[in-house]
């Protein structure tokens, strides 16, 4: 079997990535996939169902790595593509200004983002998408919430690792603060 890393530049073994992980923080970029009306307001936004290493099911955003040399912009579509399918049209913004920088550390408690495998630095941004999305990869499922059921307490208790404080920012960056 040939290893990831052999095969696509810019991607580490497993063993390099958790030797990495140990020693530095890493940048990632996070997609809050939204539908949106005619005048711009955000109508639903997309959350995707994953499994995680425990068996344990849980939602969140679409998320993952920039890789080495790569750009910002490039990054996100990779991740929206491998998420939510070919065919999702996402509309990346023409400025890539984040609506926040989430500071993700292996520590529970000191910011409001947890991941317990490392220290990483996520952009966050909302990206509206027009087309038909299936999700893909490690995603189970892809359910559209509108803005006050995805700001449901019990939704976000299905969220981890503070991705719920993420979309409670994301609705508060398009003036629907709930």
């Amino acid at each position: 079997m040939t290893d990831t890393a052999d095969t696509q530049p810019g991607w580490f073994s497993a063993e390099e990535l958790q030797s990495v992980r140990g020693r530095m923080p890493l940048l990632y970029v996070q997609a809050v996939p939204v539908r949106v009306d005619e005048a711009g307001m955000v109508t639903h936004i997309g959350l995707l169902m994953r499994a995680d290493e425990s068996g344990d099911f849980n939602r969140s955003v679409v998320s993952g790595r920039v890789l080495y040399h790569e750009r910002i912009r490039d990054a996100l579509l990779r991740h929206l593509e491998k998420d939510l399918g070919p065919v999702a049209l996402p509309r990346i913004p023409a400025s890539l200004q984040p609506f926040t920088v989430a500071e993700y550390f292996p520590t529970p408690g000191i910011t409001p983002f947890h991941d317990p495998r490392q220290h990483a630095v996520a952009m966050a941004y909302i990206v509206p998408v027009t087309g038909d999305c299936q999700p893909r990869q490690d995603a189970l499922d892809l359910v559209w919430l509108t803005p006050e059921e995805a700001a449901d307490p019990k939704v976000r208790e299905e969220m981890t690792g503070g991705q719920g404080a993420l979309v409670r920012q994301a609705l508060a960056h398009v003036g629907q603060a709930l």
